[in-house]
């Protein structure tokens, strides 16, 4: 092979490398970067009404959180409908203490907390699951660096939402979670959402943008922490 020759195929060879990371530059991705296999986000309904609004509004948030990148993996939770016992034990566990376990699952990137609003803050079952969550503190900070998001459903624009987030955001810091908000063009605390008081949440323009962003946000983060 002549020296012309094996210099061009190395000037070509480079020229693909230098493009390739130009391309990754542009799309924000680290150079080497290398998109993980397994990662996978939840979220978790604390609506005692399955498959309503809030629900729907997580539904969203996980719809926004795959289209950043085929390799995340979403599901959606609903704690409607299980055993949960309120003085439940540790040598008899109740299907929340069941679910809870699992969050520790280091294949869970990004967890999402969803709550309606009740009486101006979260919902009974959103309490519960805080606490019960506290067992994974307890268990060598089991949820540390995961990504944390809060989402809230009310039946007025101001009607506890954001209070609700903070209180959701507050148990997750005491995790020691790398909580996120919204996200840019809104950029607040988290996803905040009107119930029209027909069920449906899909023409609040504002609240739906707030709970996509959320969505894209919790992606984003878990992508470049499962990176580092």
């Amino acid at each position: 092979m002549s020296s012309s020759t094996t210099r061009r195929t190395f000037l070509a060879a480079a020229g693909a490398a230098a493009a390739g990371l130009t391309a990754k530059v542009a799309l924000g991705q680290p150079a080497g970067a290398v998109t993980p296999r397994g990662i996978k986000i939840v979220a978790i309904s604390c609506s005692p009404r399955k498959a309503k609004t809030t629900s729907s509004a997580l539904q969203a948030a996980l719809d926004s959180a795959r289209s950043v990148d085929p390799a995340i993996e979403v599901e959606l939770i609903e704690l409607a409908g299980m055993k949960i016992d309120l003085t439940a034990v540790p040598d008899q566990p109740d299907d929340l203490a069941k679910f809870v376990e699992k969050l520790g699952d280091p294949r869970i990137a990004g967890i999402i907390v969803g709550s309606p609003v009740y009486m101006g803050t979260m919902s009974t079952l959103c309490k519960l699951l805080l606490e019960r969550m506290m067992v994974l503190r307890r268990n060598n900070f089991a949820l540390q660096n995961k990504v944390g998001g809060a989402l809230a459903v009310g039946g007025v624009r101001n009607g506890g939402q954001e209070l609700t987030l903070q209180s959701i955001l507050m148990s997750m810091l005491c995790q020691d979670m790398v909580i996120v908000g919204d996200g840019k063009p809104t950029a607040h605390w988290g996803a905040t959402l009107l119930n029209n008081g027909k069920d449906d949440v899909s023409g609040d323009e504002f609240g739906m943008t707030t709970a996509k962003g959320l969505g894209r946000r919790v992606a984003e983060v878990a992508l470049r922490m499962a990176r580092a």
